[in-house]
């Protein structure tokens, strides 16, 4: 990344007016591409974009720059924390959103009684009706197999933390089992 000085008269005056640029690799060979415009600068907001600059591309394309300039100080305030980037990391994403709109069309329609009324009759670790909230949620998210369900999609979701279901995330015996089990108790209590 650089910064790029863009001349310009106007009624017999030159005007200087900045841009950042970086290079990138294209097929026709390495084009600039323009990030922002920056405008006029005067001397000190010149060299403090100019610092930015250099800061940014000493340390790589992916860290983060500092939020406040070397010169500010952080506030006193409680409520305000540091921040060490550097340290920060991102552990056991989830899947949220799609599995959040599914439980929540899932209660829309009223399932999680119904389905709590006619399954959970007995004093299983995960109620029966949360079971079917999982599997008719992962149709609706990423349609698989009640296997790939256990061991790759379920993992992978917070549905756990929305449905309130302590671990182990899916009981055994199979999940397999268990769907047929919920679909025979459904059928019995029906009939």
């Amino acid at each position: 990344m650089f910064l790029r000085e863009h001349q310009r008269f106007k009624d017999g005056k030159e005007h200087g007016y900045w841009s950042l640029v970086e290079t990138i690799r294209t097929v026709d060979g390495p084009r600039q591409r323009t990030l922002c415009y920056l405008g006029e600068l005067n001397s000190s907001a010149h060299a403090r974009w100019q610092k930015t600059v250099e800061v940014f591309n000493e340390q790589g394309e992916t860290t983060q720059l500092k939020l406040f300039p070397s010169e500010a100080e952080a506030s006193d305030d409680p409520n305000v924390a540091r921040v060490l980037v550097k340290k920060v990391r991102v552990e056991r994403t989830r899947r949220f959103g799609d599995c959040y709109l599914g439980l929540e069309l899932w209660k829309q329609l009223e399932l999680a009684e119904f389905f709590a009324q006619h399954l959970d009759v007995d004093g299983a670790d995960v109620p029966w009706s949360r079971v079917a909230a999982v599997l008719a949620i992962n149709r609706l998210c990423a349609p698989g197999s009640e296997l790939a369900v256990e061991q790759h999609w379920y993992p992978s979701t917070a549905l756990d933390d929305l449905l309130h279901i302590e671990s182990p995330p899916m009981p055994h015996p199979n999940v397999n089992d268990r769907t047929v089990r919920v679909i025979v108790t459904w059928a019995r209590d029906k009939s």
